[in-house]
């Protein structure tokens, strides 16, 4: 069989336009940024133009979920996630994809193939569903999603600038040990948990360390805990006079 010439398209083939840019994506690994200020991780993305004229910019935003439907859980597991998905008769609708990030990224010019880093800045901040999730998973694998919009800038007929838009379709996937979640946030936390609290009820917990002439915050929480007979629900509290900020 004879090699066809360069430039040729065999009949069957789907015609492609220069002044419409086609790319596709795809994430290969995963490691710990080193030095960052916050933890975070970093996925590189190898993108392939598969379409159109050279590439000479694109302004990408990628949405990152985790797919939570997308994997088995124990019985302990379906306790710790009761609080994002319901009770696990509800799961059937009640498993939804958790957003953990939206990452902006400016991808300089290439032709075949290029590849940037997606940042992914990782919370301990005990709110946030992605970091209940996390913890309620241990070290097993969590399947992620990658979502892709966008404009390309690329070089289309007679030299000309052209633009377009990254087809809403365009998506990969890519698992996360979630071990890997576990020590890069404990590196940076030491093992502590971020609470977010109102004014009024760091004020009350203030106030309460000061009377008892508590230590730390540590030990106040647990003062709470351990005697809650000894501090009924409605109990004013004494406004704190130090007024120092909360800190875990």
């Amino acid at each position: 069989m004879s090699t066809p010439p360069p430039g040729h398209r065999h009949p069957d083939a789907p015609a492609t336009r220069d002044d419409i840019a086609d790319l596709s994506f795809r994430v290969t690994g995963v490691r710990p940024l080193d030095h960052a200020a916050v933890p975070t991780l970093v996925f590189p993305l190898r993108i392939t133009r598969t379409g159109g004229g050279p590439v000479r910019s694109v302004t990408l935003t990628t949405t990152v979920r985790i797919a939570a439907a997308r994997r088995r859980y124990g019985p302990a597991d379906r306790i710790a996630l009761a609080r994002l998905f319901g009770q696990p008769d509800q799961w059937a609708t009640g498993l939804h994809p958790l957003t953990w990030a939206q990452v902006t990224t400016v991808v300089p010019p290439f032709d075949a193939t290029t590849t940037v880093d997606l940042p992914v800045p990782c919370s301990r901040e005990c709110e946030l569903a992605v970091t209940t999730y996390f913890e309620a998973v241990g070290d097993t694998e969590v399947p992620l999603d990658f979502l892709f919009s966008g404009t390309v800038f690329h070089t289309g007929p007679d030299a000309r600038l052209c633009t377009s838009r990254i087809r809403w379709s365009e998506e990969t996937t890519h698992p996360l040990p979630a071990g890997l979640w576990h020590t890069l946030t404990a590196r940076y936390f030491g093992g502590t948990r971020w609470l977010r609290l109102s004014p009024e009820a760091h004020d009350r917990l203030s106030a309460h360390r000061t009377r008892r002439a508590l230590t730390d915050w540590d030990a106040t929480i647990h003062d709470l805990l351990d005697h809650p007979a000894r501090h009924p629900a409605g109990t004013p509290a004494a406004p704190d006079p130090a007024g120092a900020p909360w800190t875990p």
